[in-house]
């Protein structure tokens, strides 16, 4: 049987006419009594008894027009439901964010789906990269959004939207550091330094620019996968802050001699062989409107 023919059933049952439920559901006479013997065939029994011009329903077709209701019921709502996901109106989302992007994005996203899809459920989970690719790959998260120079790479996984975005040293308004006009390695290190966990890539950019003292292990005073509570360390002490920029636009940034020129790459990881949900469009979306360098940020 069809969805089809169980809606034929129900009309005609409404109706009691083949004549007028054929008209109304744009049919041949012909083709809807077809439609309800072959129902009637494939139950093993009569759904209609047949008075004169009146169609009335048997015993057995008042319990089978019951179930039909129910079934088509259930059909619209299906189809109501694909609708609502397709445009992002419902549905579930969980997904990781690293350090930087938690930093950028973790707020807007709550307001965007709290604002503009309030049945949409999302679960943002936050943590060190390692774990939050473990969560992707044992599928406990549907995407990621982290800087993908510390993901290791892998035929599994995909990568694709990718923000580059310049970090730098960044201190509070008013910090000794800003009243110099030439910053050295060794004046930042008079100061705690707060930082995420670094990439191996960044670690090397690092030593490159100012020497082994610049590793992260050695340089780094404060360290937490909230970028957050570590530049609010920094707006409220002389700690110095290596973050992106765009983060904290309202720290000053710290024109080191040499220049830091570091970028981070924030990249959407998803697993390769899954298909993505399509509230992921959304939060593509606002990776474009947000992940991008401010202009208007403060420096020394």
């Amino acid at each position: 049987m069809t969805l089809v023919q169980l809606r034929h059933l129900i009309e005609l049952a409404n109706l009691g006419s083949f004549s007028q439920t054929a008209l109304k559901m744009h049919l041949t006479q012909p083709a809807l009594s077809r439609s309800i013997k072959s129902l009637e065939d494939e139950l093993g029994q009569p759904l209609f008894d047949r008075i004169g011009r009146k169609n009335e329903l048997t015993a057995f077709g008042l319990q089978i027009v019951q179930r039909a209701r129910v079934l088509v019921d259930e059909a619209n709502e299906l189809r109501q439901t694909s609708q609502q996901l397709q445009k992002g109106e419902i549905g579930n989302l969980r997904i990781g964010l690293g350090s930087g992007p938690g930093a950028m994005l973790m707020t807007p996203l709550m307001m965007l789906m709290a604002t503009n899809y309030p049945k949409a459920h999302i679960d943002i989970s936050r943590g060190s990269t390692t774990l939050l690719v473990q969560a992707l790959r044992d599928r406990h998260l549907d995407a990621l959004i982290l800087d993908i120079r510390s993901v290791q790479p892998s035929a599994d996984l995909k990568i694709d939207a990718i923000h580059e975005m310049a970090g730098s040293f960044m201190s509070r308004v008013g910090h000794p550091l800003t009243k110099k006009t030439k910053i050295t390695f060794a004046m930042l290190r008079e100061f705690p330094v707060a930082s995420t966990p670094l990439s191996d890539e960044v670690a090397r950019l690092l030593v490159e620019r100012y020497g082994p003292q610049a590793h992260p292990d050695k340089l780094v005073n404060l360290r937490s996968e909230e970028i957050s509570s570590l530049i609010d360390v920094a707006r409220k002490s002389d700690a110095i802050v290596l973050a992106i920029r765009a983060s904290a636009p309202d720290l000053v940034e710290l024109n080191t001699t040499p220049a830091l020129n570091a970028k981070a790459r924030f990249g959407l990881v998803t697993l390769a062989s899954r298909t993505e949900p399509l509230l992921l469009s959304k939060v593509r979306t606002l990776m474009n409107e947000l992940l991008t360098d401010s202009k208007s940020v403060k420096k020394t």
